[in-house]
């Protein structure tokens, strides 16, 4: 073992990604479906390394440099990803889920600092537990940032590395019951309060129109397909396309086959004997109604006309104010939408439903039609493997500058920081990428390697320069202490979340489960939500606060630090 550690200390790198590595692994593991995951592990297994080095001599420590640069990464990626939802959130009812997020930060904020105060916890401790407690390991980076840079004044007797550990430990001991608590908290809150959830999403449904629109699947894809028949029956012969289209919606009537040409399936037009139809929809419904025009017909002309799956990111602001029958009416015959996602999550839709910018809608028809929906609604997305390196590098310039500008209040020098600039770059180029796609190409896998890695190796990187110093300041009750303000600082905010929406704004209690998950930046108890009651309406209300509430438990991490 010996001789193991002295290799790793000779081979930092070797040493880091072990750590990475090993997390990674310790973060797939779940027991009943609960899990540290991979930046909770990274600090666990790095710190556990890191101490038993120590006890062979060896104190391990990885320079600033390669920690500050994944650092920085991670916050431009996280600004990339909260930048559409945090601006557009600041309008229209996003207005709830922005204070429902501000309420939820603060009190997080300034119970970790009561609480660490007054049960006497070491320096640190109060950054550790909001960012456990409240599960945002930003919040660590953050907290860490103002020890490193001097920002934070250290007490007599106290040296950067055992401040460093206290954040370390006290987000350890935390971050449990803060991933476990908060997904057990928003899936029995309607049950504490007497509220049946699945009934109030039945009725949010109801509202925007989703029993009656015409196809919907509310939480994924339904297979759909186009078919062609041939007219027959005696009671479709002589009947108007109009007529069909109203009696049966499920369909989009594509094209009509007639002496060898193709004619468009239009309200006027008259079915005659022999006529073939193409008709698009899910498979279910295409097989329901066999016979109502005649028999299917396995080739035909107008089964050729060009069909396109596309995903619209929804930019025009004057489009965004039109309800999905709007949609219907212009488009009704050759384009079937099938999908809406905001914040990159499905949420329910009906005829009734508005679209905001920077929503996706997911379609398919006519590929004619398509291209004109999203010539007004903004612009087609398409997949890509490509990263504009170009504006990454311009990206993370602008976000230096702003963290370099400096306010004076009183001669003392207030400022963003590097990180705190960069999290504003990330959301400026995600709000311009959202309004203009051809802008600034930055695929969401890469997008989430910068997150994911960047995070992953700072945390691993935490953990294996504090491991040396914990033998020493670790006791049972300051762990016990820590664990019972963590406990508090996850329990507590979401409680008064949940009291101000539902008695004070009145929110629909299954919108109001996601906007309590949002306020905590955290998606799995909105997925958790989704599945106890049998719907996707949680995520209206995630969206918005999960990008409020991630920019400001970052922030707060580092304010933890100054109070």
């Amino acid at each position: 073992m010996r001789a193991l550690f002295e290799f790793l200390a000779g081979n930092p790198y070797v040493l880091l990604f072990l750590v990475v590595g090993a997390a990674y692994a310790l973060g797939k593991v779940t027991v009943k479906g609960y899990g540290l995951g991979t930046t909770a592990s990274a600090i666990v297994v790095g710190t556990l390394i890191s101490t038993a080095a120590s006890t062979y001599g060896h104190q391990y420590r990885i320079d600033d440099f390669t920690r500050l640069l994944f650092y920085y990464l991670f916050m431009y990626a996280v600004g990339l990803r909260v930048g559409p939802a945090f601006v557009n959130g600041l309008k229209d009812d996003g207005w709830k889920y922005v204070l429902l997020a501000v309420l939820c930060s603060t009190s997080g904020l300034l119970l970790a600092v009561w609480l660490a105060e007054a049960f006497g916890l070491p320096p640190g401790s109060a950054a550790g537990i909001l960012a456990g407690a409240m599960t945002m390991s930003a919040a660590l980076g953050a907290a860490d940032q103002a020890v490193s840079t001097g920002a934070y004044v250290l007490p007599e007797g106290f040296t950067t590395e055992q401040v460093s550990a206290n954040i370390a430990l006290s987000y350890g001991i935390t971050y449990v019951w803060g991933t476990v608590g908060i997904i057990l908290i928003v899936r029995y809150l309607p049950k504490i309060f007497g509220v049946d959830a699945r009934a109030a999403a039945r009725r949010y449904e109801a509202q925007i129109g989703v029993p009656s629109a015409d196809e919907t699947g509310l939480t994924a894809y339904q297979p759909f397909g186009a078919r062609a028949y041939r007219v027959t029956n005696a009671q479709s012969i002589g009947s108007m396309v109009g007529a069909l289209r109203e009696r049966f919606p499920v369909y989009r009537w594509l094209a009509i086959e007639r002496d060898d040409a193709v004619i468009p399936a239009t309200d006027e037009a008259v079915l005659r004997a022999d006529d073939v139809v193409v008709l698009l929809g899910r498979v279910q419904d295409l097989t329901d109604n066999m016979g109502v025009l005649g028999p299917e017909v396995a080739e035909s002309k107008a089964l050729e006309v060009p069909l396109d799956r596309a995903e619209i990111l929804v930019t025009n602001r004057h489009f965004a104010d039109l309800p999905v029958k709007e949609l219907k009416r212009d488009f009704g015959g050759t384009v079937q939408l099938v999908r809406m996602e905001r914040g990159g999550n499905p949420i329910p839709w009906g005829q009734l439903s508005i679209p905001k910018r920077g929503d996706v809608l997911h379609v398919i028809g006519v590929k004619e039609s398509v291209q004109k929906l999203a010539s007004l609604a903004g612009a087609i997305t398409r997949p890509s493997v490509a990263t504009d390196l170009l504006v990454l590098s311009l990206g993370m310039i602008l976000g230096f500058l702003i963290g370099a500008l400096e306010v004076d209040v009183r001669g003392l020098p207030i400022g963003l920081g590097a990180a705190g600039g960069l999290l504003v770059s990330g959301v400026i180029v995600a709000s311009l990428r959202s309004r203009f796609p051809i802008f600034a190409e930055t695929p969401t896998s890469s997008r989430q390697l910068l997150e994911d890695l960047g995070l992953t190796v700072f945390v691993a990187i935490v953990g294996i320069n504090v491991g040396g110093t914990l033998l020493s300041m670790v006791t049972g009750s300051t762990a016990l202490w820590i664990l019972l303000a963590g406990f508090l600082v996850t329990t507590i905010p979401p409680l008064l979340v949940w009291v101000v929406g539902a008695y004070l704004m009145r929110m629909n209690p299954a919108v109001l489960m996601g906007a309590t998950a949002g306020a905590r930046s955290h998606s799995a108890p909105c997925r958790e939500a989704a599945e106890e009651i049998g719907s996707t309406v949680p995520w209206i209300g995630f969206s918005v606060g999960y990008a409020v509430s991630g920019v400001l438990l970052t922030v707060f991490g580092y304010v933890a630090m100054l109070l």
